[in-house]
Parts: C-alpha cells; structure tokens; sequence
C-alpha cells in the first residue's frame, strides 16, 4: 500500500499563488508517477499535471503556463506550483500515485489522497 498526504490548500485570491505537496509512503515503487488531479462542487474530476519519477511531465490544456509540477524522488514528494489563479481553478486537488502509467487517465493510478480545498475569490 501507498499511502498519500497532500497540503498547501487554501484560499486565495485571484491572481495569487499557491503550492500544493503530497508525500508518497509506505511501499513505494523505483519507477512511479504522480500526479495531481482536481474536482470542482458538481463537476467530474479531472487531470490537473503529472510527474514520473524520469522527469516526464504532462499538463492540462487549462493549467498549461501557470502550473507547475515537480519532484523529489528521494523524498517521494511531489509538488504543484499554482500562478495566475483563476476563480475556476477552485475545488478539491487530488494527489495521486501510479505504478505503471503517467497520464491524465485518473483509472489508470492505483493510489489517491484525501484531497485539499483550493478555494480562489474573483
């Protein structure tokens, strides 16, 4: 089992930033990727960015050039710097953890956190 701690959520205004971190434990894997996805108050989640531990990075159209996703592998940690915040980037950021797959396919990771509230005021 891997378990997932996310922190850094908050409140937030428009335009301002924030960075979400989520630690990997318990029995982890060489290769893996993490990733970060998002759900909104009556929405589907949906992929935010993900990481593989060889530094392979994806991102969400919508995030593209204010997010960015980074690792620690050493520590099992992965990051998510939030720029330019936007009202509709409010909801709850999943961190999550795969064994075999890095994408923005959220049935493909096998490992989810319990979320933290990102909340942006306009």
């Amino acid at each position: 089992q891997v378990q997932l701690v996310e922190s850094g959520g908050g409140l937030v205004q428009a335009g301002g930033s924030l960075r979400l971190s989520c630690a990997a434990s318990g029995r982890t894997f060489t290769w893996y990727s993490m990733g970060w996805f998002r759900q909104a108050p009556g929405k589907e989640r949906e992929f935010v960015a993900s990481s593989g531990s060889v530094g392979v990075t994806y991102y969400a159209d919508a995030v593209k050039g204010r997010f960015t996703i980074s690792g620690d592998n050493a520590k099992n940690t992965v990051y998510l710097q939030m720029n330019s915040l936007k009202p509709e980037d409010t909801g709850v950021y999943y961190c999550a953890y795969s064994r075999s797959y890095i994408g923005g396919r959220k049935d493909e990771y096998n490992y989810w956190g319990q979320g933290t509230q990102v909340t942006v005021s306009s």
